[in-house]
Order: C-alpha cells, then sequence, then structure tokens
C-alpha cells in the first residue's frame, strides 16, 4: 500500500500543456509557488502533435520569459496567407494590413520548451485525480504520483489547464456552467508528410470537392489537411487517395506551382466543434484552455487562445498574493469571454466561408461571394489580418 503525503502550494495547476506550463512560467517569474501535475507521461506529451501557428503576442510572451531562444532559431516567420478559391490564388498580406506577422512552430516544440526550462515540480503520470473544497480558501488536489502513493496538495488557487477530457470542468457540481456548443458537419483529415514545402505561406484552399490546407512544421516536413466526413474511416485513405485528392483541391490555373508529396508519417481525423462554458471559474478553481473552449482548427487559435487565458490569470494572481485585491480573480471570466467569442466567431466564419457544406448551389454562391469580396476589399482584408494574427494581450 502506498504513502499518504501531504504537501502545500499556492497554485494548483493542472495539465502539462502549453496553458499549464505557461502559467507555470508566468507565476514562477513573479515569485508564485505552484506544482503542476499530468497524467500523461513526459514522452507523450512532447511527441503530442498539435497546432503550429503562433501569434505575436504569444511569440512576445514567450520571448519575455526567456523561452523563445529555440523558437527564433528554428522558427518559420509569415507575412502572409493565401486564399485560393475558382483555381486562382489570392495572398492577404497579414503584416502590411494588421502590423504584426504569425509564427510557424510546433506546439509540442513549444512544450519542449517549456519543459526543457521548468525546474519547478511538474509530475507525469498521475492517476486518480480529484479536485475538492473549492468553495473553500484552501481547496485540495489529490492524487495518485507515479510510484502509487496518495499525494494530497493544499493550494490557494487550482487552474484547470487539462483540456477538454480533463478532471477540473467536470469538477464542477452540475448547473454551475452554461455550455454552448456548435458541431460541424465535417472533419479534417489531417497528414504529415516528409516533403519540404511547396509554398513559403499557408494555402487555404476552398474547392467544388470540399477544402484543403497546405501548411508545414519545418522546411523539411509538410503539415495537409483535407475537409471530410466527421465519421470517416481512414483505412478508406490510402496513400495515393490523399495525395490524388490533395491536388485535386489545391489545383490552380499556374501551371507552374505543383504540389510536392512524400512519405506520410502520421495521419488523423479530428471532428469539428466550437465550445464554450460560462463562467470560466467556480470558487477557487479556474479554467483555461481547451478546460474551458475548443474552436475549429480552420483560425489557427487554440494555443494563442490558451496562452491569453492563462496572461489574464497570472495577472489576476499576481495581485491577489501581492495585495490581498481579488478584482483580477473576479473579473477572469468576463475577462477571458470578451476574446474566447471573438475568437469563435472568427474560427466559425473562417469555417463557414472555406467548407462547402453540400450540394446546395445558394451556400456555395455566397461563400464565393464571401471569398471574393474578402480578397477585392482591402478593408475586409484588413479585419481577417487583425484576427488572423491576434489582437493583443490584455
Amino acid at each position: 500500500m502506498g504513502l499518504t503525503l501531504e504537501t502545500r502550494t499556492q497554485v494548483g495547476i493542472i495539465g502539462a500543456g502549453p496553458a499549464g506550463l505557461v502559467l507555470a512560467h508566468l507565476l514562477r517569474a513573479r515569485g508564485i509557488d505552484c506544482v503542476v501535475l499530468e497524467r500523461q507521461s513526459r514522452s507523450y506529451v512532447e511527441a503530442r502533435i498539435r497546432a503550429g501557428v503562433l501569434e505575436h503576442g504569444t511569440v512576445d510572451l514567450l520571448a519575455s520569459l526567456g523561452l523563445a531562444d529555440r523558437l527564433h532559431r528554428e522558427r518559420m516567420v509569415h507575412h502572409g496567407i493565401e486564399l485560393l478559391f475558382e483555381r486562382e490564388a489570392h495572398r492577404i498580406p497579414l503584416t502590411e494590413l494588421a502590423g504584426r506577422e504569425i509564427t510557424i512552430y510546433g506546439q509540442h516544440e513549444v512544450v519542449k520548451d517549456l519543459i526543457a526550462a521548468w525546474d519547478g515540480p511538474l509530475h507525469f503520470s498521475v492517476s486518480q485525480v480529484e479536485l475538492s473544497g473549492l468553495d473553500s480558501a484552501t481547496p485540495t488536489v489529490s492524487y495518485l504520483d507515479a510510484d502509487g502513493n496518495r499525494q494530497v496538495v493544499r493550494c490557494d488557487v487550482i487552474a484547470g489547464c487539462d483540456g477538454f477530457h480533463g478532471v477540473s470542468r467536470a469538477a464542477i457540481p452540475s448547473g454551475v456552467l452554461t455550455v454552448h456548443q456548435r458541431d460541424y458537419p465535417h472533419a479534417w483529415l489531417g497528414i504529415l508528410a516528409e516533403t519540404a514545402p511547396s509554398s513559403d505561406e499557408l494555402i487555404y484552399a476552398h474547392s467544388p470537392r470540399g477544402f484543403a490546407l497546405h501548411s508545414m512544421r519545418s522546411p523539411t516536413v509538410t503539415r495537409l489537411y483535407l475537409q471530410v466526413r466527421p465519421d470517416e474511416d481512414l483505412d478508406e485513405w490510402p496513400d495515393e487517395r490523399i495525395w490524388s485528392e490533395l491536388r485535386a483541391r489545391l489545383a490552380r490555373s499556374d501551371a507552374a506551382w505543383s504540389l510536392a508529396d512524400g512519405p506520410i508519417l502520421e495521419r488523423s481525423v479530428a471532428a469539428m466543434r466550437s465550445f464554450v462554458v460560462s463562467p470560466m471559474q467556480h470558487g477557487r478553481l479556474f479554467l483555461a484552455g481547451d478546460a474551458a473552449h475548443i474552436v475549429p482548427p480552420t483560425g489557427a487559435k487554440g494555443l494563442n487562445l490558451a496562452v491569453a487565458d492563462v496572461k489574464v490569470l497570472a495577472d489576476a494572481l499576481t495581485s491577489f498574493f501581492a495585495s490581498g485585491d481579488g478584482s483580477g480573480l473576479d473579473a477572469y471570466s468576463e475577462t477571458c469571454l470578451r476574446r474566447v467569442w471573438r475568437v469563435q466567431h472568427f474560427s466559425w466564419w473562417m469555417t463557414s466561408m472555406l467548407h462547402p457544406t453540400g450540394d446546395d448551389p445558394f451556400d456555395l454562391a455566397l461563400q464565393l461571394s464571401q471569398l471574393r469580396y474578402v480578397t477585392s476589399s482591402r478593408a475586409a482584408a484588413t479585419s481577417l489580418a487583425e484576427n488572423y494574427v491576434g489582437f493583443p494581450f490584455p
């Protein structure tokens, strides 16, 4: 039988993804004690492939913490994106229109950097995590560590950064949260391919055959997506079909452009949904990142929205522990949700504009009309650019 051990900290952080790890570094830089708990192993967390588009504000925040040295060496800086429809390419000059660029750098690489730089308590492979006393001044996190010992951590605050399927949101009593959700009638078949990108910038393609996205992870690895059914069977997508469909959807009148292919390293199907809970807090528990909201990936906002959440939370906790001022914590949900809903709208708008939903000619005509407007009006293109590169953090 394992031992029961009890410790004390100021902030208990559940989840060692980008939200939890960035929060831990922000708190440590401000002299606030914290403990990070993660149910997966370190190797699993560092290998988990996710988004790779970082907003200007996310990069600046990591740099301010001294965590962006490798990022700055290895990143790919993009000053625009391409919208492809009716076989014609139209560039949106992000930096020219919005004054900020985007960075391509894999989320798992961000996580590796954050873990490598962390010298505080970080426990992987924990299980049976339970939260209690959320309405009290000293909420508690209980869990089994990797050796089977029961650990009890008494905190002042708990940060739930453990994703959509984590325990944090589930610990909030029934009836407290209002859930807003929309499931989309399509999903993304995503692949990683061992080949150099065929474009210097991301390509968002609208095609009668469905949406496609050409992205990248490095100068030698390309990330590509195809719109498919949510119940798509991966066995129906051998390599030959994937490359054939990508070529068809990314086809353009410019015969000089071609799509390079290569060995497929990874493939998966991801459903698309919009999800928001309100409020993002209950007692001394504060939700951040995917624990509180999910956005469809079309706007490339998931990681960046999580970082914005924990920046707000870290600022509020700094005031709380320095002077007892709890106003920032009280306003945490309201502050974050203003940005969350802006991002939700942008992600929904990009998704609805680029994904054909069937054979309805009315819907198709609306999508093409919107695409023509965005690519011919500087004002409309500026709105897209401002949202895509991200607004400054609060």
